[in-house]
């Protein structure tokens, strides 16, 4: 094995520890809230069952991909284009949440079971996730952002700042990387993470505006949640989407 081999090697068994633990404080929460799933999620349109249906078949979904690039068979992530998705989420969430909590277990079994069947060489097979073409190694690290965004998103006493430190640590410098091409034209940014110091700077010519607060929150902003927690004394910029 070479040590960029090894390193990919880390990179996946970091990725599925993180997401193994984030699968069990997801299941706790929604446990403890499975005669509340009805209610609105911080999702505008969703219920928290809405949501919770969402990441079963996020899940599902991966598990489809994964089981293609083992059998060397590109697929996309859902079959039937965006309505048929809509449809599944609206339909799965007018269960009984004993029913949808399930759900959200057993496709998160089913993802964790194709990552541990997954031959070593399928790990770098493209697949076509919503994202675009990516590796099939970059499910582990989408699915532990989609379980660790959306427990927030259910409005559960879960919030960003409860977020662990080594998913910020790796999914921070992603989203700042990919910020300069959501600004507004002619608008750049001085980005502090604090209190450890680290600046990002992203757009176009000198710094027009500048925000600055700790990791969780700035990735918080970047993904289109709370910001509370940011210092912009000049106003958040408007973001595309991510």
């Amino acid at each position: 094995m070479t040590p960029e081999d090894a390193d990919h090697v880390a990179a996946r068994s970091e990725g599925l520890e993180l997401l193994a633990a984030a699968t069990d404080r997801l299941l706790t929460s929604l446990r403890a809230a499975v005669d509340a799933l009805e209610e609105p999620s911080r999702l505008p349109g969703w219920t928290r069952a809405h949501v919770a249906t969402h990441l079963a078949r996020n899940a599902d979904s991966f598990t489809w991909m994964l089981d293609g690039a083992a059998a060397g068979e590109q697929r996309e992530q859902y079959p039937g284009g965006p309505a048929t998705r809509a449809a599944a989420i609206d339909a799965g969430s007018r269960r009984p949440g004993v029913e949808v909590v399930s759900d959200v277990r057993r496709a998160a079994e089913r993802f964790s079971a194709a990552c541990a069947r997954m031959p070593e060489a399928a790990w770098s097979f493209p697949v076509l996730a919503s994202a675009g073409e990516v590796p099939a190694a970059y499910l582990i690290w989408a699915r532990l952002r989609e379980v660790e965004v959306h427990h927030t998103d259910l409005g559960l006493r879960y919030a960003p700042a409860d977020w662990p430190g080594a998913f910020i640590d790796a999914e921070l410098p992603r989203r700042l990387d990919a910020l300069a091409d959501r600004l507004p034209r002619g608008t750049a940014a001085r980005i502090v993470r604090v209190p450890d110091g680290e600046v990002r700077e992203a757009g176009a010519g000198p710094a027009s505006l500048a925000v600055s607060g700790p990791g969780y929150a700035l990735l918080a902003w970047l993904l289109g949640r709370d910001a509370t927690g940011l210092d912009a004394p000049g106003g958040l910029p408007p973001l595309a989407a991510w």
